[in-house]
């Protein structure tokens, strides 16, 4: 189907929720997509950080392929292999505890907000403390969470319960500790929020302050987890231990899961009837998770991240000196990355984007370079050129 068809048929039947789409992807292999008319895109969105092994990766299609012809869904009334031996695999990255499954990251931020309850119900804590300019998903509760006004604009009243601090700021974390507080809700690297990463004494100090009063820490890494940043999850150098620990994004590389791992403590919180969903972690999810984190393992992604995104930081610091009026600087790790930018990103992007490149936006006058693990250094040098060109052309 053409680009203009397609695109009409989202005009007359897509709900207006989302800007209407500029671009008709109908195909995707590795770094590259293809629009409706064959041209091909360098593709830095990876779907919002989702397609982590790439488009279509031949054993990530291999393993939905063939857990399809077995079985796609069975529901949580029964156990299948798929998801115990993900369960497993995920407590040997992050440790003792156990996994719950669901479809979405907000659905992930949902399981430690009710983990949070449950943690506090017999004291009679309810509250968490989250940063400013995060974001947790857009959920009723996730939205109540997310620490930006513009996420919440228009569904008011929210779900109470949510008092906000200033990331990065320990003494403002600890200003909002009151006897109603139940748990502290935190993201290792704000995404939405314009790609701020936590200091390492800021999440040591969270530690701290949460065993000091009895509080659990939940750590935000749907975005910025799954090897993102050449680790396995972004909190994991610091040697914090986590309460809890939500993921999806990158997870599924491109099939819809989410999880929300839990220490043996506060997974004991959880009983027959206290959460579920029908979704989650079925066959097909699990399947598609497995063979993701064994491309990352067998590829040896995360080592190769931290190796070429060091290069490519580099690159897109002297990129930066040659625009300094365009460029204001550039911040992130692994391969999430942002360039804060002197004024609105939309018009770059959109140049960019006739040049052959694909990125996004976040909060602050920041474009988004979310690159796939896989992408090699060539890809990553293309990319460099195409911002090169758009940003020497007189029209930039």
């Amino acid at each position: 189907m053409k680009s203009m068809d397609t695109l009409q048929l989202y005009e007359n039947f897509v709900l207006k929720n989302y800007a209407a789409p500029p671009l008709n992807i109908v195909r995707g292999e590795g770094s590259w997509v293809l629009d409706g008319e064959g041209k091909k895109y360098l593709d830095f969105t990876s779907g919002v950080a989702v397609n982590s092994i790439g488009h279509s990766h031949p054993l990530w299609v291999s393993a939905i392929m063939n857990q399809a012809r077995i079985l796609g869904h069975c529901s949580n009334l029964f156990a299948h292999p798929c998801q115990a031996q993900l369960a497993q695999k995920l407590t040997t990255l992050l440790g003792k505890g156990e996994v719950f499954f669901c479809n979405s990251g907000t659905e992930a931020t949902e399981t430690l907000i009710k983990l949070s309850r449950l943690h506090g119900k017999d004291s009679g804590k309810f509250e968490v403390i989250t940063a400013r300019n995060s974001f947790h998903g857009r959920t009723f509760g996730g939205m109540s969470a997310t620490g930006q006004e513009k996420t919440q604009a228009g569904f008011h009243p929210l779900v109470p319960g949510f008092v906000h601090a200033e990331f990065n700021n320990l003494d403002s974390f600890r200003g909002a500790v009151t006897p109603r507080t139940s748990a502290i809700l935190i993201e290792t690297i704000q995404g939405e929020g314009g790609i701020h990463p936590a200091t390492p004494e800021f999440l040591l100090g969270l530690r701290k302050l949460c065993d000091e009063h009895g509080l659990l820490l939940l750590m935000d890494e749907i975005q910025c987890g799954v090897g993102r940043t050449g680790e396995w999850f972004a909190f994991q150098p610091y040697g914090i231990p986590a309460d809890a620990v939500a993921m999806a994004k990158g997870l599924g590389g491109g099939f819809p899961i989410g999880a929300a791992w839990m220490s043996p403590k506060s997974a004991s919180l959880f009983k027959p009837g206290t959460h579920g969903s029908t979704f989650g972690g079925n066959p097909l999810a699990c399947a598609a998770a497995l063979a993701v984190l064994e491309v990352i393992e067998e590829e040896g992604l995360l080592e190769k991240v931290k190796e070429l995104s060091g290069w490519y930081l580099g690159e897109l610091e002297t990129l930066a000196s040659q625009y300094p009026g365009t460029i204001l600087g550039h911040r992130g790790k692994g391969f999430l990355i942002g360039l804060q930018l002197a004024g609105d990103p939309a018009p770059l992007l959109a140049k960019i984007r006739e040049n052959g490149l694909l990125a996004v936006p976040a909060a602050g006058n920041v474009l988004r370079l979310l690159p796939p693990l896989t992408v090699s250094k060539k890809e990553l040098q293309t990319s460099l050129d195409i911002l090169h060109k758009t940003l020497s052309s007189p029209a930039s």
